[in-house]
């Protein structure tokens, strides 16, 4: 007999109207707009309102609505290209006091967002922006590491009162630590277990959790070494600080909702909604300006260039513009990672500076140095690495040149701890560096492997293209399958409407990215489910002329091809989960729409398609036809 049971039906009924209401925000187009966020120190008032109100007459854009939501102001505008003039006028007349980003303001009615409805994120291809891949050198992370190691252990000694011989990085990531004649090296070798790995595990400039160093004491040499675990926790740990670190200089960039996520093992993925200026992104995410302040070390800097001669302490600089060598103390006082905030000021005679303010740790050991060394010098390092590239054969090859300059040092006058300033750069140079040290410095230098640009007007010709693409899809397999199927073809036709309502449902419900390889995903989805539909019609087709009553064809054919559609099905969540997992952006997006839209078809094919014709063919006394 061909039955359903009623609560089947509740169900359908209760799917039906979640996908409806959640699938419902994507009718509601989003207003182009700028988002201005207030710090240090300024307000979002009245003043702002008119300030923003003049700024935008000056350009001739007539704002659509100003509102306050969640502390920022936000402004809303009619066109792309009335974005695009309000973003670059506001950016100017603002000042630095403002964030100025630009944003897609949502026109869901507020019913529908306390019910916690949404539309799906569109990705950089539906909407336009810049996209960066790139590559972090993990190596040098490394490299970073255990010369801190290193740097830490010499310390230690010199604190102990424990005379070396020399403190040096050995092979494979190890540290050599040679104790002169005459030294305890049971106690030294003590010494540095305390130190670098104190109580609570974790080795000193490690993460918590490390596993332990290991030491091996012969003769007066003790070896250190980094366990395989640590090392590997140092390259993860390197990604990401890198990726905590980019979101912070992306805020100050001024970019809403972007996306920053870590593709494979070394790689970091950039996406930047409506920034078309590569050249000004570039140069904020991708530098690893930072300063370091060490000592000066006596000595002759000319001789020890001259000879290669230079003291086991220092570390030869040259002198920013004058270009005469300096020898630098290999103790680092403080650097960018230390700072809690940096600010572009001048100083008192009015050439540009940069205020900075230490963490505690450094403060303390800034204050110690400063207080014991008053009437020595003290320099300043400025680090910047430099995207070069360079044609050989006929290819560009990119490289990057480290650049590491002395400003000219300076005489400690009087001891200073965590709040102090620092002079010698240009303006641009110290604006930029303010900026860099606010974010918070790169564990590991990184470079640009892969960039490209979307503009706005291709990516609405993408989502124009994509729904066209899905519609047609529908819209002839509805025409073919009710010329073919008759009955069951628009029965076919209503699962498939039904498919693509869950499948949009599901993904603006979990805030799935909706990209152009997305749309794909989902005219597949419609394949699939059509496939499905095409297995039971068939079989039900087979069972008439075989001779079975209609009512019980219907029944044999759902039942019998059931789990024929549940095995092709699971072969393509197979592959779905496959390219999800080891896929990268565009295709983690045809992935994630192809998974949903398996199960949404096999839950139209199997349950929903059969509702209906049991709602049709049911409750029939005498059915002696089925059209099919």
């Amino acid at each position: 007999m061909l039955e359903f049971p009623r609560w089947k039906y509740v169900l359908i009924l209760l799917v039906l109207v979640f996908s409806a209401v959640y699938a419902l925000p994507n009718i509601y187009p989003q207003d182009p707009s700028v988002q201005i966020t207030a710090s240090r120190g300024a307000t979002i008032d009245d003043a702002l309102r008119q300030k923003v109100t003049a700024a935008l007459n000056t350009v001739q854009v007539v704002p659509k609505q100003l509102e306050n939501r969640n502390g920022d102001l936000l402004v809303r505008l009619s066109s792309p290209d009335a974005q695009t003039k309000a973003n670059d006028v506001l950016r100017e007349s603002l000042g630095e006091n403002y964030t100025v980003a630009l944003n897609l303001a949502s026109t869901v009615p507020q019913w529908l967002s306390n019910l916690g409805a949404k539309p799906m994120v569109r990705g950089l291809d539906l909407q336009g922006g810049v996209h960066f891949t790139l590559q972090v050198d993990q190596k040098a992370a490394l490299d970073k590491r255990v010369e801190a190691f290193v740097e830490d252990a010499r310390v230690t000694l010199r604190d102990a009162k424990m005379r070396t011989d020399s403190v040096l990085r050995g092979p494979n990531n190890t540290i050599l630590v040679n104790i002169a004649q005459g030294q305890d090296v049971g106690a030294a070798r003590n010494a540095l277990a305390a130190a670098l790995a104190p109580a609570n595990g974790t080795a000193s400039g490690a993460l918590v959790g490390a596993s332990p160093l290991t030491y091996d004491v012969q003769g007066n040499r003790i070896t250190i070494g980094l366990p395989e675990s640590e090392l590997a926790r140092i390259s993860g740990d390197a990604i990401q600080q890198n990726i905590a670190t980019l979101r912070n200089r992306i805020n100050a960039l001024g970019v809403a909702e972007p996306v920053i996520q870590q593709q494979g093992a070394d790689r970091i993925v950039v996406e930047l909604p409506g920034v078309q200026d590569t050249a000004a992104a570039k140069r904020l995410i991708g530098a690893t300006a930072t300063i370091e302040f060490r000592a000066v070390v006596d000595g002759d800097a000319l001789e020890a260039q001259r000879t290669g001669n230079v003291p086991p302490e220092a570390k030869l600089y040259t002198l920013r513009d004058v270009g005469a060598p300096v020898l630098l103390n290999k103790r680092v006082l403080a650097s960018g990672e230390q700072m809690v905030n940096a600010v572009s000021s001048v100083d008192q005679n009015g050439q540009p500076a940069v205020d900075i303010t230490l963490n505690n740790v450094a403060g303390q050991r800034m204050f110690e140095f400063t207080s014991a060394n008053v009437g020595k010098r003290m320099a300043v390092v400025y680090i910047e690495r430099i995207p070069e590239v360079k044609m050989v054969d006929g290819k560009e090859v990119r490289s990057v040149r480290v650049s590491e300059e002395s400003l000219a040092p300076s005489t400690v006058n009087s001891p200073f701890g965590k709040n102090f300033q620092t002079t010698g750069l240009s303006k641009d140079e110290a604006d930029n560096l303010a900026k860099l040290l606010r974010a918070g410095s790169l564990a590991a230098p990184m470079g640009f492997v892969e960039e490209y640009v979307i503009g706005p007007s291709l990516g609405a010709e993408n989502v124009e293209r994509g729904i066209k693409a899905v519609v047609y899809s529908f819209l002839f397999t509805l025409v073919f399958f009710t010329i073919y199927y008759r009955v069951f073809g628009a029965i076919t036709s209503v699962a498939l409407l039904f498919n693509l309502l869950i499948v949009v449902a599901v993904m603006s419900l979990f805030g799935a990215t909706m990209t152009l390889p997305g749309f794909a995903g989902l005219a597949l989805s419609v394949g699939l489910s059509v496939d499905a539909n095409v297995l039971i019609n068939e079989r039900i087709r087979e069972e008439l002329r075989h001779g079975m009553p209609p009512k019980s064809a219907i029944s044999a054919g759902y039942e019998k091809a059931g789990g024929t559609i549940l095995d092709a099905n699971l072969t393509g969540l197979i592959v779905g989960i496959a390219l999800f997992a080891f896929g990268t952006g565009p295709l983690k997006g045809f992935a994630l729409t192809m998974i949903i839209g398996i199960f949404a078809s096999m839950f139209t094919a199997i349950t929903v398609s059969r509702a209906l014709a049991t709602l049709i063919y049911g409750r029939r006394k005498k059915l002696n036809s089925v059209a099919i």
